[in-house]
C-alpha cells in the first residue's frame, strides 16, 4: 500500500526516564514493544493511539533467578524465579515446571502511553507522558494490555486486559474527552479478553465483542464448517459495566480458513449502510506463537448476532517484513504477526491500526470500497 501502510511509531520513540517502572525500579530496563494501539477520534479532530509499552528488564537472569516485574501497592518490585523451575518456549513468557494447570510469567510489564496523531494519522503531535495508564490494583498486578476505545453514548469507553497471579481479566476505564481515563473496574472475568464496545447502541443497549478462553473446548459435529476452540461472542449492557452473554453463537473459526486456530475481536465495530463492520485477527498454528492476520466480518444492522458476511479466505492485513527492516534487530517473534486494534473514519477510507509483530504501531489506510461501501454516490 505505499505511502498508506507504515510505521508511525516504535520502540525508540518510548522516552523511558518518563515511565511509570521508575516508582521502584532504578535497574536497566528497555521497550520491548510499543504496539497494539488503541485508536479513536478526540474532539478537536486530532487522532489518539493508546499504544502499549511492553517494557522488560535489560538483564532478565541474574544469579541464576529469572527476573519479573510486579506492582504491588503503588510501587513495582521484582520477583525472582529458579531458573531450574521454568521453561520459556515463548519469547513474551515462561512456565513454571509441573504446575498444572499450568502457571506463567510474563518477561515484560505492560503499561499505557497515549500518543496524539494528526487527524491523518501521518505525523505524531504529542506523546501525553503525563496521561499514561498503568497498574493501579492488585488485578494487574504484572501489566495492562492492548487497550480498545469506542465512543459510545459521547463517552469514550476503554477495555484492557489485566494480568495478575489473582486472574486474567477485562478492565474497564472511561473518559470525557478521550484523553483522561477513569479505572471502572472488573468486567469480565478470568480469560475473557479481547473485548471491544461497539461504537453505538444496537436496541438501545451497549453491545461488545468477548473472547473466552478454556482448556476444554468439544468438538463441532464432523460436517460442520466450523473449527471448534476459541471464538467470538457477543455480550449486551445497560450501562456499560454490567454484561450478559448473548445466547446465539458468534463468530467462529472455519476450517477452510487460515485462522482455524482462533480468532478474537480486533478493532470497534462501526455502523456502515451494510451492517456493523468489524476486523478481527485469526490464527495460523505456527511454532510457538502462531501467525496473526486480520480479517473482516458484516453483522446485522439490527441484530448484531447475526452475521451477514465473514471474509476469512483473504486477509485484509497481513505482517509485512518491508516494514519491519530498518528496527529488524529488534524482532524477538519467531512468526509474522499483525494484530489490529482501532480503527477510525477518515471520510472515503478507514485508518486502521495494529500492532506489527508486536513490536511497533502500524497504520494502514483502507479505502470504504474495499469493503462493498459506495462513497458520495
Amino acid at each position: 500500500m505505499g505511502d498508506n501502510d507504515y510505521l508511525i511509531f516504535r520502540p525508540d520513540d518510548v522516552d523511558l526516564t518518563r515511565s511509570p517502572l521508575r516508582n521502584g525500579i532504578d535497574v536497566p530496563t528497555y521497550v520491548l514493544g510499543a504496539f497494539n494501539p488503541g485508536l479513536a477520534r478526540l474532539p478537536g479532530g486530532n487522532l489518539l493511539m493508546m499504544v502499549r509499552v511492553a517494557e522488560a528488564l535489560t538483564d532478565p537472569v541474574v544469579d541464576g533467578h529469572a527476573l519479573a516485574i510486579r506492582w504491588e501497592a503503588g510501587r513495582y518490585r521484582i520477583d525472582r524465579h529458579p531458573v531450574a523451575g521454568i521453561e520459556m518456549n515463548d519469547p513474551r513468557q515462561f512456565a513454571l515446571r509441573g504446575r498444572h494447570p499450568p502457571q506463567l510469567g510474563l518477561t515484560s510489564l505492560s503499561w499505557l502511553l497515549p500518543v496524539e496523531l494528526s487527524r491523518d494519522a501521518r505525523q505524531v503531535v504529542k506523546v501525553h507522558y503525563d496521561k499514561a495508564v498503568a497498574p493501579g490494583a492488585s488485578y494487574m498486578e504484572y501489566g495492562i494490555e492492548d487497550a480498545r476505545i469506542s465512543l459510545v453514548g459521547g463517552c469514550w469507553w476503554m477495555t484492557v486486559c489485566a494480568v495478575s497471579s489473582e486472574r486474567h481479566c477485562t478492565a474497564m476505564y472511561r473518559s470525557v474527552n478521550g484523553l483522561d481515563y477513569e479505572p471502572m473496574g472488573v468486567v469480565l472475568d478470568h480469560q475473557n479478553k479481547d473485548m471491544v464496545l461497539f461504537e453505538g447502541k444496537p436496541g438501545g443497549k451497549f453491545m461488545a465483542l468477548t473472547r473466552p478462553l478454556g482448556e476444554c473446548y468439544f468438538a463441532p459435529p464432523p460436517d460442520s464448517i466450523f473449527a471448534g476452540g476459541p471464538a467470538i461472542h457477543f455480550a449486551s449492557s445497560p450501562d456499560g459495566l454490567h454484561w450478559k452473554p448473548a445466547d446465539a453463537p458468534g463468530l467462529r473459526a472455519r476450517k477452510d480458513s487460515t485462522s482455524a486456530l482462533r480468532v478474537g475481536g480486533g478493532s470497534q465495530p462501526v455502523l456502515t449502510p451494510a451492517g456493523w463492520l468489524m476486523l478481527y485477527h485469526g490464527v495460523e498454528k505456527r511454532d510457538s506463537v502462531g501467525i496473526y492476520r486480520t480479517f473482516w466480518a458484516l453483522l446485522d444492522r439490527d441484530d448484531p448476532t447475526r452475521i451477514v458476511r465473514q471474509e476469512d479466505a483473504t486477509p485484509l492485513i497481513e505482517a509485512d517484513p518491508a516494514l519491519t527492516q530498518s528496527i529488524a534487530h529488534q524482532m524477538y517473534l519467531p512468526t509474522p504477526v499483525v494484530f489490529t486494534t482501532g480503527l477510525a473514519d477518515a471520510g472515503d477510507h478507514y485508518i486502521v491500526a495494529s500492532g506489527e509483530a508486536d513490536l511497533a504501531c502500524r497504520v494502514t489506510h483502507i479505502a470504504k470500497e474495499r469493503f462493498g461501501q459506495v462513497v458520495n454516490p
